[in-house]
């Protein structure tokens, strides 16, 4: 690739000092153009090189001047200028010259040696300037580029720079990146809400809030230099259409449990149903009216029984809109009811051993779906003549007490491999018998109700098994831990 010869224009009235400038330049491997006169400067500075040498004292104009509209045009202003004098060679000529625009000043005589290394100096500095402006422009580009909406606060608590997406959402509120306005005062308008720009010993800030149709997620974190806070960043996201996508998958799960469970349903109705039958004919045939009375009881109590189970089944598909009092040892007893025949067949027994516990505060269809999901896969994991042990506490954790429920089971176990991917959606390892969004939509679920869930599970012959814990907060108001294997 050739090497590009750098351009310098010489301006001077003076024919000696132009042919002296452009043999000591044209030595060091410089391009030379001269120019006599402002007029005649400004028509070759279209050219754009890459300095332009001006002689303070020029015929149709000061050199100061010139300076200053070579810098005041935009496309000029990239010219690095170096001016030079005979005659003005006082520290307020270059100081004035300097104000003026100039990158450097020289006087008469001028030294071959600081003439080339002065060059040299602007040259480089001309050639940073283009890469900053470069690198800024693609960092702008990108940075405008992101869907996130991105907003730079500064130490006074005023947004110093934003890119599209954040002026975007936030409706004209801020009007441009170097606006300064006040952060606290657009999240307000934004939000409406006060949200806190980090309180003393806040590393981040997350919350989420919704904006006529839209819900946004706003991100607040320091920005710290050598340890040294120079502000703050701002992430606001538009996350209505995530919340949208995993509405529907909860709700395709939350159907598919519910088909799941209408094989359990049908052999917990069907026996029912045939003894309400026999019973009904027995009462109809019998002449005697006490064995009338007792055959109508039984009906009775057989109807009452597929009223509970009806009841049970229903609540997956209805729940309250508020959160109400749960005593979850009873919800799931209940939920065992419903398991506790199909599992049967499999021949596998569940036991339940339950503990008086404190009352939380949810929605118990959910909390339904959630065990229901978790009993099922104990029972399909278990094998034959094994028991699948549930055990409802009330147990004491940082934070609060609550209730805890375990469910285990004597199966093969999960693999190493496979635990690291168990909530992540869509995956399963049922092949087509499964959604893969159980674990994850569960988990969803118990977050919501600030608990948390985890799971232990072993694949060493003779002690293979798996044990899923859910823990929710009495009042649901406890902390939410991390999620994932527990010891």
């Amino acid at each position: 690739m050739p090497e590009i010869r750098r351009r310098i224009l010489i301006v001077d009235d003076r024919e000696q000092n132009r042919y002296v400038l452009t043999r000591l330049l044209q030595q060091a491997g410089y391009d030379c153009e001269q120019a006599a006169s402002g007029k005649e400067a400004l028509s070759k500075l279209q050219s754009l090189p890459d300095v332009a040498i001006l002689d303070v004292h020029l015929p149709d104009v000061s050199g100061f001047n010139l300076c200053q509209q070579i810098k005041n045009h935009p496309p000029t202003a990239q010219v690095s200028v170096l001016q030079i004098s005979a005659s003005f060679v006082s520290p307020e000529d270059k100081a004035k010259a300097l104000e003026a625009g100039a990158d450097g000043y020289l006087t008469h005589p001028i030294d071959g040696v600081v003439l080339i290394a002065t060059v040299r100096s602007l040259i480089r500095l001309r050639e940073a300037e283009v890469m900053a402006r470069a690198a800024a422009v693609q960092w702008q580009s990108t940075f405008d580029a992101l869907s996130e909406g991105l907003a730079f606060v500064d130490a006074d608590g005023k947004i110093a720079r934003c890119n599209r997406a954040f002026e975007l959402m936030c409706n004209g509120h801020a009007p441009g990146a170097a606006d300064q306005t006040d952060a606290s005062e657009l999240l307000r308008t934004l939000l409406g809400t006060d949200v806190p720009l980090l309180h003393a010993g806040e590393e981040r800030y997350c919350a989420e809030f919704t904006v006529g149709k839209r819900t946004v997620r706003t991100n607040i974190d320091r920005v710290r230099v050598n340890d040294t806070e120079i502000g703050k960043i701002i992430v606001l996201t538009d996350i209505t259409d995530r919340r949208v996508a995993e509405y529907a998958l909860r709700t395709a799960e939350k159907l598919a449990a519910t088909g799941k469970l209408a094989h359990a349903i049908a052999h917990e109705i069907n026996n029912p149903l045939e003894a309400l039958v026999n019973l009904i004919y027995l009462a109809n045939t019998s002449r005697q009216p006490d064995d009338v009375r007792v055959y109508l009881a039984r009906a009775e109590e057989e109807v009452k029984r597929i009223s509970r189970i009806t009841k049970h089944s229903l609540s997956f598909h209805r729940d309250t809109q508020h959160a109400v009092p749960i005593d979850v040892g009873m919800l799931v007893n209940d939920v065992i009811d419903l398991y506790r025949k199909a599992a049967s067949a499999r021949k596998v027994c569940i036991s339940l051993d339950h503990r008086p516990t404190l009352a939380i505060q949810g929605f118990p269809g959910q909390l339904a779906q959630v065990f229901g999901n978790l009993l099922r896969n104990a029972t399909e994991a278990a094998p034959a003549n094994s028991q699948v042990v549930v055990r409802v506490r009330r147990v004491h954790r940082a934070g609060g007490e609550g209730t805890r429920v375990t469910i285990h089971d004597r199966g093969a176990g999960i693999p190493v491999n496979v635990q690291e991917q168990m909530y992540d959606p869509f995956f399963t390892t049922k092949e087509l018998k499964g959604s893969g969004l159980g674990l994850w939509v569960s988990r969803t679920l118990i977050i919501k109700h600030s608990g948390t869930i985890r799971f232990r599970s072993s694949t060493r012959k003779g002690a293979s098994g798996t044990t899923f814990e859910v823990f929710l907060p009495a009042g649901g108001a406890a902390p939410i831990a991390p999620e994932g294997v527990f010891q």
